[in-house]
């Protein structure tokens, strides 16, 4: 498959993904754990159906040592056994603030309430901008069709 757009010689998607990837960068600095933050992109990666993503979130984790049981277990993460509440906390904030327009009243009170017990304000801001971010990269992936499958881990860092 071939993407609509390459946006690696198009000199406006250039000025202004520099910039967007520079966000995810400074996310990786964030007190919100790696393998947290790997976890997170990769739920809100494949709820959108973004193939390009699940392919790049899939293969850091991976590459930061993360299991392939619990790479495989994220999509049904509810039913399984090897996330901790934090983490399980994390990925259904992920899930509330992905699907907005499926929950007239986005994430819930009892949603936040739980990500708040393990989490402090700075990993909260990390958490929340992680979402956004995914949830755009998503799209810019998906509406170019962006290719899954060649993606190396660090290849964008």
């Amino acid at each position: 498959m071939d993407a609509r757009l390459n946006y690696f010689t198009s000199p406006a998607a250039g000025k202004v993904l520099k910039h967007f990837m520079s966000a995810g960068r400074a996310l990786k600095e964030t007190p919100l754990p790696a393998v947290t933050q790997e976890l997170v992109a990769l739920r809100v990666s494949q709820i959108n159906g973004c193939a390009a993503c699940v392919d790049m979130h899939t293969k850091e984790a991976a590459a930061a040592g993360e299991t392939a049981v619990r790479l495989n277990l994220v999509a049904v993460w509810r039913e399984a056994t090897v996330f901790t509440e934090a983490e399980r906390a994390a990925l259904e904030l992920a899930e509330e603030g992905t699907r907005v327009a499926d929950g007239a009243g986005g994430v819930s009170d009892e949603v936040w309430a739980s990500a708040t017990k393990h989490y402090d304000e700075e990993q909260l801001t990390a958490l929340v901008v992680l979402v956004s971010f995914m949830n755009t990269a998503n799209r810019l992936n998906i509406i170019t069709r962006q290719p899954a499958g060649d993606y190396r881990p660090g290849q964008f860092h």
